[in-house]
Parts: C-alpha cells; structure tokens; sequence
C-alpha cells in the first residue's frame, strides 16, 4: 500500500450526528452519502476494508477546522492544554481576541460548563471514538475478508488509537463515559470513574501492543503517520508518570496517591508507577530513537526523517486538509505578509515563560530563539519587515498583560512563536506547509525517564538522562530537581502541548492571574480546575452525567 493511501481515503460510510456525540448515543448510517461510495463497496475486499475501517481514522488526527484534530488548529484540545497553563495567553488588543472574553476565562481559570473550548474538544475525541466503535464492529462483520492475524491486527490498532484518544479525554475532564458500542442507547450510557478510565486505558494498550507494527511511525513508509508499537509505549510512559493524578477519583481533597505505591503488572513484572515509566522509556531507547544533533532539525519543512520524532501529524499541502494554524495565529499580519501569508496577531508567550527562560539576561536558554519571535522582525531575506506606520516591527516580550487595549504596546507586545521553520511554498495563508507537526519526540522519553528515576530517589541514573537534553541544548549542566526538570520540560517542549499536564503533575497548577479592582481571581485552591468542567450541553442531553466538582 502506497504510504498517502490511508490517509487520502475519507470515511466511506458513516457520520455521526452531533447530537448523537453530544448524547454519547448509537450512531446511525448515512443511507444516501453524497460524496462517499456506497456500503457494500466500502468492505468488499480486504484492502478496502483496511482503508475505511483502520487507514481512514488517520484523517481526524490533524485538522482544518477549529476544534478538530489533536494540534494545529483553533479552539480545542491543543488550547485547552497549552492557554489553560502558564505557558502562552491569548492578550485582548482593543477589538481583537476580546471573543467575549473566551481567552481571558482561560487565562484566569475562570471557565465554565458553557465554555466553547471543552464542549469543541469533548465533541471532538467522541466523535473519533465514536468512529473506533463502528470500525471496530465492521472489522468483526467482515472478518472471513481477511486472515486472523491480520484481524488482530487491525482492531488493535483501532482498540489502541480509541485508547488514546480516552487517555486525552481523561486528561482533560477527568470522570468520563467509556463507550466501546456502536450500538448503545442513551440510558446505557454512564461516567466512570477517572481511575477507571485510565485502567481501561492501559489494558487496551497492552492488549493491543503485541499486535501493533513494530515499525517506526515518523519516517515515511508504509506505518508513516499510524499507531505503532513505539507510540503506544510513549503513551504508556505518560499514563504512569502521571498516575498519582490520573488514580486519583478525587482531585479536590488535597489527598493524593504516592506512585511508589502505585502497582502495575507490565508483562508479568510487578512495578510501582515510577518504575514501569522507566521501563516503557527504556522501551523507546531500545527501539532506536535518538535525539537529532541539532533541535530545530524536528520542526524543519520536510521533518519527516527526524531520529527524534516518534509520532506526528502528516503535513503535505499537496495530499492533506490537514493544518498548521498556531503561527498563523500569532504573528502581527505584517510579519506574516513578509513571507506571503497572512497573520492575526494574537498568542504569545506569558510573563512567566520569559522568566523561565532567562530572557533579556546572560543566562538566557538558547532555545528561545528557536522557539520565539523577539525584537525586530525580519523577513526570508534578513531584511527588517515595517509595522503599520513604516517604522521597524518589533515585538516587546515583557510588554505582554491580559489587556492590553490601553498599552502603546497593543500590537507588539508578546514574543511570538517560531517553532517550525517557515515553509516559503506554504498555501492558504501559510497554514497548510510541509513541516509535520510534532506530537511526542524522544527528547520527552528521556526527561520523563529522568523524572521518574529522580521519584524513586535514584537522582545519579535521572541525572544522565536529563544531562542528555541540556548537552543538545549547549546550556550549562544542572542538577536534578523536580524545579529543574518541570523548567526543563517547558524549555525543551514548549509550544508543544504538555505545560497543563506537567504543572498539574507537580502539584503547580494555578491562573497566573492577580486579579483586579473587580476581584476575578478564582479561588481554585481546592484543585478543581485541575479539570475541565463536563460541557453544559453534553449535561443537557444526557441526565445520566454529574458535573465535576467545583463547577
């Protein structure tokens, strides 16, 4: 099979209803698709039953729409994790990005049920889940198409994708509805519990591993792009680091579970939560991956053979909708007309990003350079690029405030992304280039190996996994603390989604927001905000749900 073919080829045969998501309810067959083939040719042969049961879900892992896909569009997963943490805002300048005052309740954790960003993000992985379920039930209905062992493997790699699009659920909304049915009606449908949810989680993983391809997902081949054994094994690593959260029923007691104590049987060793995310880790190091000499070599256009990549979303403007909107989102549209783009002036980095980083001091990490956009702006050329008024574009990082409509600033202020080298051949407005986007790298599995060891009070092994990423970085060496390695995670991955998770593992989780004359702080000492609230409509239509505490 061509290595495009899986994910050219859209769902053939079914569309849920929104409604049908919002209720967590059966889905229903389109009878009459208009630009899809019919049924019956959809599961004719094993290849095409392939294409519209496994290769097809491959299309909902990126997006073009807002609230669609796992990263690089607007409005969903990837803002909920990223301007729900201290990493980037979203500033109001006068009219722009005020939405009602969306990115503010971000800024302050001052959201509610009635939050757009949840209710995008909770339709969205349902509606994948949603299309694992009616793969999966296809599979079983043509099964005598194609051998056993290619049946195992195909459901375990829809079983393995449905796991972790619950895993991204479960991160964000914490007690949620395990649905594994086509066909379930909406009195059948209940909350289980958050530790629930993650056993689900990594027994659907372990089951399925075996079955997975033991190939590399980054490079293009044939598994280009697809849920393979590493993949699996790096979300495995993400759910035992974090398992003092995700066991946790309830994140609101200030009562929390020691990962010490944490037991899990990983292919019949008995290991705490610490230990089997260095074994899962010791897994990816095995299989070869390695850090690229030079960082910005996994964000360049044409990334695809990057040694460090484990998964990322397939970009190609020629074959895929998929899009890369986060840049586009938040240069001033100057810059962006500088390389023929366009540009809508928004996210930035916070206060507290800079300081992280060192900005503006002698000890300023390198890697800020690679990641923001500061001071004057300069075009493909290195020639400067002129703001509205002809003088140079500059961009003031330590100007940056959640309202800036008052500010001499109001355009300027925030340093920029610049993660993902620009794309000269980028169409629509730069949004669909060739640079994959990057979902887990191995620079990861060595900081979450060095946390871990550093956990089970074995700081010397921690130490050289953690030196590992500081040498690449040409920074001076540190040792290491749990201070060190959450600012670690932040310089080395920053832009790439993990900032809410990491600060809510460390116990930091909280608004950077002061408040002011009109006393908004919210008072979220009690950790509720740790998770989103289940989305007001999703209440509505399904009475069998109780909210989070706190909302």
């Amino acid at each position: 099979m061509s290595n495009n073919k899986y994910r050219r080829h859209r769902i053939d045969s079914v569309y849920c209803a929104i409604c049908a998501v919002l209720c967590l309810c059966s889905c229903s067959l389109d009878e009459n698709p208009k630009d899809q083939i019919p049924e019956e040719e959809a599961y004719k042969t094993a290849d095409a039953l392939y294409l519209n049961t496994v290769a097809t879900l491959y299309s909902y892992i990126g997006g073009s729409e807002d609230g669609q896909g796992l990263q690089g569009t607007c409005r969903g997963v990837y803002d909920l994790q990223t301007f729900g943490s201290d990493e980037a805002m979203l500033p109001t300048r006068r009219a722009d990005w005020y939405d009602g005052e969306l990115w503010q309740h971000m800024y302050r954790h001052s959201w509610s049920a009635g939050h757009d960003l949840p209710k995008n993000a909770w339709l969205y992985l349902y509606k994948v889940i949603t299309l694992c379920n009616h793969s999966l039930v296809q599979l079983e209905n043509h099964r005598q198409l194609i051998t056993e062992a290619q049946f195992l493997a195909y459901t375990s790699e829809v079983r393995a994708l449905r796991a972790i699009y619950y895993w991204y659920l479960m991160d964000l909304f914490g007690r949620v509805p395990i649905i594994t049915s086509a066909d379930l009606s909406i009195n059948e449908v209940h909350q289980s519990e958050r530790s629930e949810v993650f056993s689900f989680i990594l027994n659907e993983l372990i089951a399925s591993y075996e079955y997975l391809p033991e190939s590399k997902s980054a490079p293009i081949t044939d598994y280009y792009g697809r849920v393979t054994q590493s993949v699996a094994c790096f979300v495995l690593a993400k759910l035992t680091l974090n398992a003092e959260v995700y066991s946790d029923d309830d994140w609101t007691d200030e009562v929390y579970p020691d990962g010490k104590e944490l037991l899990f049987n990983v292919w019949g060793q008995k290991m705490n939560a610490w230990e089997a995310t260095d074994y899962y880790c010791g897994i990816l190091s095995e299989m070869g991956f390695e850090l690229e000499k030079n960082y910005e070599n996994n964000f360049i256009v044409h990334n695809e053979n990057s040694k460090e990549n484990i998964w990322t979303i397939a970009m190609d403007r020629d074959l895929y909708n998929n899009q890369q909107q986060n840049m586009f989102r938040s240069w001033h549209s100057r810059h962006a007309a500088a390389y023929g783009f366009s540009g809508e002036n928004g996210s930035c980095a916070t206060l507290k990003t800079l300081e992280v980083f060192g900005y503006g001091t002698e000890l300023e990490d390198p890697r800020f350079d690679l990641n923001y956009w500061a001071g004057e702006v300069y075009d493909l050329d290195y020639q400067p690029v002129f703001d509205r008024v002809g003088a140079p574009l500059v961009y003031v990082p330590e100007a940056v405030e959640m309202e800036l409509t008052l500010s001499p600033y109001v355009e300027t202020a925030g340093a920029r992304m610049k993660k993902y080298a620009v794309d000269k051949n980028a169409m629509k407005d730069g949004k669909l280039m060739d640079n994959d986007i990057v979902l887990f790298r191995f620079a990861d599995v060595l900081l979450m190996r060095a946390e871990a060891l550093l956990r089970m009070g074995e700081v010397g092994m921690g130490q050289g996994y953690y030196d590992q990423v500081r040498r690449r970085a040409k920074v001076p060496l540190r040792s290491l603390t749990l201070d060190n390695i959450l600012d670690e995670r932040l310089l080395e991955l920053c832009w790439e989604g993990w900032r809410r998770q990491d600060l809510i593992r460390f116990r930091q989780y909280e608004s950077l927001f002061e408040g002011d004359e009109y006393d908004m702080k919210v008072d979220e000492s009690d950790g509720h905000t740790t998770v989103y609230p289940i989305p007001a409509d999703v209440m509505a239509l399904n009475h069998n749900l109780t909210q989070n505490p706190g909302y």
